[in-house]
């Protein structure tokens, strides 16, 4: 970190200590004990962030970086075989999910009721929804999309098979492990959507 400028370290000292303080205790945690914990002001959020909104995108965006999902993606993408191409994509998705999960199930909680939380969870989802799109495309352009499966169907089904709250119902609610849980959305995914 030695390379960085001293602002770019303060914001992600905040982004790192509000991941800690929103994975303890929830999204509503305020700007005030995220400041706290940060070890600065409120005000010196607001000039690195703008608003709680803009904390809370920058939060999740952080943790892409932090899990560099999307780099793992670019990878997934290049597989020549399509089946592989989508297990390699699935595998991404799915071995980064564990490690937002205690943030993302309160995000997806306070959604419905906070709507800097909505924005920022929107602005996420959006952007993996065109990861699977991008996903879909490169299934059909190469002939492997199971008949009757539009591009955005396939993306549709693929983003909401493999969800954070999916997963969390598996996992959480019905006492999946990891690996089972993973092998069953990557299963129930090709099965239904790739070419036989």
């Amino acid at each position: 970190m030695s390379n960085i400028d001293r602002t770019t370290r303060t914001r992600l000292g905040i982004l790192d200590a509000a991941w800690d303080l929103v994975a303890e205790q929830g999204a509503s945690a305020s700007i005030a004990e995220i400041a706290a914990a940060a070890g600065i002001t409120r005000q010196s959020v607001y000039v690195h962030f703008g608003s709680r909104g803009g904390l809370l995108m920058a939060l999740l965006k952080r943790a892409d970086e932090r899990g560099q999902i999307f780099e793992r993606f670019t990878v997934a993408l290049s597989h020549k075989d399509p089946a592989r191409r989508l297990e390699a994509a699935l595998d991404a998705w799915l071995a980064f999910v564990p490690g937002i999960m205690p943030v993302a199930r309160d995000l997806v909680r306070l959604r419905s009721t906070d709507d800097d939380v909505a924005a920022a969870w929107k602005d996420r989802m959006d952007e993996l929804l065109g990861v699977w799109r991008q996903v879909a495309r490169s299934l059909a352009r190469d002939k492997a999309l199971a008949e009757g499966w539009t591009q955005a169907e396939a993306a549709d089904y693929i983003w909401t098979s493999s969800s954070v709250q999916t997963y969390d119902l598996l996992t959480s609610d019905r006492g999946w492990t990891h690996k089972r849980a993973c092998r069953a959305v990557k299963h129930g995914v090709s099965r239904s959507i790739l070419a036989p």
